[in-house]
């Protein structure tokens, strides 16, 4: 089939399904023309390319693999450039024939012009590039984004339609051609500092135009606001706020952990911090409470190793210090941080507003400065500015305050919204600044953990905080030799925003993997533990111990879940977003009966039984077997006889869950190590096995057991026919 006009086009038009006739054709294809001239910019780049061709005397035109025939083409480019000119203008349907087929023959007939004297410019690698040598013609490659770029492009408008339900994706109001555009013009250097070019500095943009917003609307007559970013999430944001504005703003060095403190008017916020922390000790219970009562010290005395859980020092707390003591220690830390806000605010008494930006998400320092302004007298008005909020949380911000965040509710579902959060620790490493959280303050000067973060990943955060600050200088200007707004509409802004740090996040490509999966998370709440990013045998232990919807409920750590996902596979990744959405039917992935098989359970003496266990399927072809033991069984070794229902396939592990009872062992897992594995008659080429007989068998081997009741699962991929 040739070149077509876009009439020939419109002929195929449902004319009859939206109540029209077909001598409607025309206002059609001019509604259509319309929004070509509405959305269609000239690129700078190539504008100067081609008028200093033009003065330099040589003949200039344009060749197009279009539908529009060459008098629309024409207004087109005048409406990009007004007062255009060119010696010839090519448009495919006028020819019946594209660049690839014979198009540029024709012009190269027609202007009686030596191939070997033009110079062709174009993006598309086959029509523009092989065409043109075809003919003899010199090419320049010009392409409109990176392959890498283009299939990122590719994944977050998938995730704009599946998490951002309702809204059109194919209007971004520029914004995808405003990071080709700064992606052209950037120079070559690190895979860190592209991303952060590509991808975290279009998110970081977005939002800083979203603080801009949000500071414009509080500011008013009769009012003195102040901006301030909270450390040590806020420190990019600080860094491209001070860049792009230049207006005074403050880098407010408080966290969760010393605003609970000082805010602590009775026991109650103390033990709450206490209750998020996984495990304590007592020199940390010291560093984070500036002191160690008698009682409290008895009480990590009497733990084994002087460790306890944080639930545990929390339920015990309110036994072993008096709220004299917990009022003393606040009112302290209370006056310190206040000295803190004074110092790196000018005029911080006269204010009568304070706008908090911060990555987000439940607001819970701003929350803690409002307790602690109101212990003090302080009447200043607090506003929260967040790029991601749980906006169910902020029912009791304070009425005189305000609280929004750029991701809202009305951006993505709250469903979204914790699939997001569950997965925010990545973009929290890569924003934060390289000094240690703060502990404490001795006047103007800022008290600090030590950092435990490695000096590679402060190192690579820092290269990846450059390339975004970099988008952000380069995307004014482009900005505005493009025409572009993509931020002056706030919600189109927010949801591609959404968009492109959910593909970040929840589909990361195989080189973002490579970058980012060894990072370490910063716990920050007063130890010194960091937790990984991704450990994807844990995740994958999960699936063959509980499934896949129980492996995507699974806590922190590790900390990045849908990167432990995404090392399994890609696929494997978009499953976990689907779930995250509410968009991955139980009935379709998890297990279902579809068999029975019996294995053999061996005690040390040589004694053996037979039990019959069901096979289980899923959703991606593996197959499941469960196989209960208890303690009082003294079974050694589970004889599983593959050739019974897989005789060749990928073991994908085996892995054990125990505790007292049934219920409690599901929630446990734990891997066994592949080289503890006894493969009689199968022959097994890393997860590859085939059974060389009816016969073959798995034996897996039973440790000693130290609780009641154990359950090893065992995930196949089976290779070949389905068993029966």
């Amino acid at each position: 089939m040739g070149e077509v006009h876009i009439d020939e086009i419109y002929s195929y038009f449902p004319f009859r399904l939206f109540g029209l006739a077909r001598g409607d054709l025309t206002d059609l294809v001019e509604s259509e023309f319309a929004a070509e001239i509405e959305l269609c910019r000239a690129n700078p780049d190539m504008l100067w390319q081609y008028q200093d061709m033009k003065r330099a005397g040589h003949r200039v035109g344009f060749i197009s693999d279009t539908y529009w025939e060459a008098d629309r083409l024409a207004r087109l480019l005048r409406a990009c450039h007004p007062g255009l000119s060119w010696d010839f203008l090519y448009a495919s349907c006028d020819h019946g024939s594209s660049k690839s087929e014979s198009l540029f023959a024709t012009y190269l007939s027609e202007q009686s012009i030596d191939a070997s004297a033009s110079f062709h410019v174009g993006d598309n690698e086959k029509a523009d590039i092989r065409a043109a040598k075809r003919h003899g013609i010199r090419p320049r490659y010009y392409p409109q984004a990176t392959a890498q770029l283009a299939a990122r492009f590719q994944r977050e408008t998938a995730l704009f339609e599946l998490l951002c339900t309702g809204a059109p994706s194919r209007l971004d109001h520029g914004a995808r051609t405003l990071r080709r555009m700064v992606v052209a013009r950037s120079a070559e250097r690190s895979p860190a500092f592209h991303l952060g070019v590509t991808v975290l500095g279009p998110v970081m943009k977005a939002f800083d135009a979203f603080v801009a917003r949000r500071y414009e609307e509080v500011a008013g007559p009769d009012r003195k606001v102040a901006l301030g970013f909270l450390g040590r999430d806020g420190f990019l944001s600080h860094q491209m706020w001070q860049r792009l504005h230049g207006m005074t703003s403050a880098y407010i060095e408080i966290n969760r952990r010393v605003s609970l403190i000082a805010s602590a008017d009775t026991m109650q916020p103390i033990i709450d911090l206490l209750g998020k922390i996984l495990k304590i000790d007592a020199p940390t219970f010291r560093d984070m409470m500036k002191i160690l009562p008698p009682k409290v010290a008895a009480f990590f005395a009497k733990s084994p190793g002087g460790i306890v859980t944080g639930l545990e020092i929390a339920e015990a707390l309110p036994e072993l210090m008096g709220a004299d003591e917990i009022g003393e220690l606040a009112a302290g830390l209370r006056a310190r941080l206040l000295s803190h806000l004074r110092h790196v605010i000018p005029g911080f008494d006269d204010c009568t507003d304070l706008v908090l930006a911060d990555l987000g998400y439940s607001g819970s320092v701003q929350k803690a400065l409002r307790r602690i302004f109101k212990l003090e007298g302080l009447d200043i008005r607090l506003h929260g500015a967040y790029l991601i909020s749980l906006d169910d949380a902020f029912d009791d911000v304070a009425e005189e305050d305000s609280a929004t965040g750029f991701i809202s509710d009305l951006v993505v579902t709250p469903h979204v919204k914790r699939m997001l959060i569950r997965n925010i620790a990545l973009l929290e490493q890569v924003c934060c600044s390289a000094d240690g959280s703060v502990r404490d303050y001795d006047g103007g000067t800022v008290l600090r953990e030590i950092n435990p973060r490695p000096t590679s990943q402060i190192m690579l955060a820092a290269d990846i905080q450059a390339g975004t600050l970099a988008f952000a200088e380069c995307a004014e200007q482009v900005a505005v030799d493009f025409r572009l707004s993509p931020y002056a509409a706030p919600d189109v802004a927010a949801r591609w925003c959404a968009a492109t740090l959910a593909r970040l996040l929840l589909l990361p490509d195989e080189d973002e993997l490579a970058l980012l999966g060894e990072l370490k998370h910063d716990v920050n709440l007063g130890t010194h533990a960091l937790a990984p990013m991704i450990d994807g045998d844990y995740i994958r232990r999960q699936i063959t111990a509980r499934g896949l919807s129980a492996a995507c409920t699974t806590s922190a750590p590790p900390m990045w879940l849908a990167g432990c996902f995404a090392r399994l596979s890609a696929s494997h990744s978009y499953l976990y977003t689907l779930f995250g959405a509410n968009r991955l039917p139980a009935d379709v992935f998890e297990d279902r009966p579809c068999g029975q098989v019996q294995v053999g359970l061996f005690r040390a003496n040589g004694e053996a039984t037979l039990e019959t266990v069901t096979l289980h399927r899923n959703g991606l072809g593996e197959l499941r077997v469960r196989i209960p033991v208890s303690r009082a069984m003294g079974i050694a070794t589970i004889v599983l006889p593959l050739p019974k229902f897989a005789a060749e396939g990928l073991l994908h592990g085996v892995t054990i869950q125990s505790a007292a009872d049934v219920r409690d062992a599901a929630e446990s897992q734990s891997g066994i190590a592949a080289e503890s594995l006894v493969f009689a008659g199968i022959e097994r080429n890393g997860d590859h096995y085939r059974a060389q007989s009816e016969d073959g068998c798995l034996l897996i081997p039973v440790a000693p057991m130290t609780e009641d009741i154990a359950i090893y699962s065992v995930a196949i991929t089976p290779l070949g026919a389905h068993p029966k």
